[in-house]
């Protein structure tokens, strides 16, 4: 999407994986990392090029940020200063190592991987600012984790997410929130009822997280001392993708803009955000799509396919002849290609109205 330079209010910009500290809020954008005043304004770019950057997390005196980092054909964990610099890769595992939070003391970052075991389950690793070996965490399963603030407790999310591909999950693996304490292994429970609770925030005596538990996904709080759980974010619009806790505050991702909730007045804020960049991803340019041909469908004379590519609609020849882009429609999703009986016509969905619709 050609949000370069846009006015943030007047498309989405697809701002993702936000953090905040006390005078900045990191976010990805293209693929790259970026940082912008925590009162919004000119973003900077950090990282340019080269791979891909998600899971950002900035360490609790704000000087560094800890990312994940898709390079040279593996995923690690990656440190890099705020102010931008060189960044360090602190894993080297051929396992997926993915960034979930920083240690209170700031010397070491928290990360997931399922580089112990053969299952699909992840647990949580300690790796130190210098790299070298990762020490585990004593907990059987996890996939997101934030800790109390003295450090002995944390509140984490011991399954994988199910619901980002299922939206409104209500199956077995519905995603929950525990407390756990770090030296005994006593489990405490967020309360809920088949909900997908996620992104764990602990702040002072309360936990925030995220959750759907009362329709479009939006911000709840759970009292460690009350032990009872509260909305504190109205919400009837888009799902809220992503948040993170900071310096008495919460940044959250929704349809692509950022947001900043302030924990002390229980009151959110929209962030806007320029970015005046050359940014390579949305240049017009020619793509091989063969690596990303889905939902085939063959004509019933045999005589060609139609698929569906990169959002595109396209039709090639069983044996001779050209390929046809029917849509060309950069800027708008179309899927899932089918053949009329006489062969004269394919009909799709496309997004263009906004809604997706039935076209022919």
């Amino acid at each position: 999407m050609p949000a370069v330079g846009r006015d943030p209010d007047k498309a989405p910009q697809l701002l993702q994986h936000p953090a905040i500290s006390a005078a900045t809020i990191a976010f990805v954008y293209a693929g790259d990392l970026w940082t912008v005043p925590r009162q919004g304004g000119d973003a900077k770019r950090l990282t340019a090029g080269g791979g891909t950057v998600s899971d950002v997390a900035f360490s609790p005196d704000g000087a560094q940020i800890a990312y994940t980092g898709d390079y040279d054909g593996n995923v690690d964990v990656y440190v890099m200063p705020a102010a931008g610099g060189m960044a360090r890769r602190l894993t080297y595992h051929p396992d997926r190592d993915e960034v979930v939070a920083w240690t209170p003391d700031g010397n070491a970052v928290v990360f997931r991987s399922r580089r112990k075991g053969v299952t699909r389950v992840a647990r949580l690793f300690t790796v130190g600012l210098s790299g070298g070996l990762a020490t585990e965490i004593a907990l059987p399963t996890a996939h997101q984790a934030s800790y109390a603030p003295g450090g002995e407790r944390m509140a984490y999310m011991p399954l994988s997410p199910v619901f980002r591909a299922w939206k409104r999950y209500r199956g077995g693996t519905t995603s929950p929130i525990w407390l756990v304490n770090l030296a005994s292994g006593q489990v405490e429970k967020v309360p809920r009822a088949n909900s997908n609770d996620f992104d764990p925030m602990w702040i002072g005596d309360k936990v925030y997280f995220l959750s759907d538990r009362n329709g479009p996904v939006t911000l709840f709080a759970y009292g460690t001392k009350t032990r009872d759980v509260a909305q504190v974010l109205p919400n009837d619009g888009f799902d809220l993708k992503s948040a993170s806790a900071g310096s008495g505050a919460i940044v959250y991702e929704q349809f692509g803009h950022l947001h900043v909730f302030d924990v002390a007045s229980g009151t959110a804020r929209p962030v806007s955000v320029r970015i005046n960049a050359d940014v390579p991803v949305l240049r017009p340019r020619h793509v091989n799509v063969a690596r990303n041909i889905i939902n085939a469908a063959i004509s019933p004379s045999g005589a060609r396919a139609a698929f569906e590519a990169r959002t595109e609609i396209f039709t090639v020849p069983a044996e001779k002849g050209d390929a046809r882009d029917l849509t060309n429609t950069p800027g708008v999703a179309e899927r899932d290609p089918s053949w009329s009986p006489d062969g004269k016509w394919v009909a799709y969905f496309s997004d263009e109205s906004g809604e997706y619709a039935l076209h022919l």
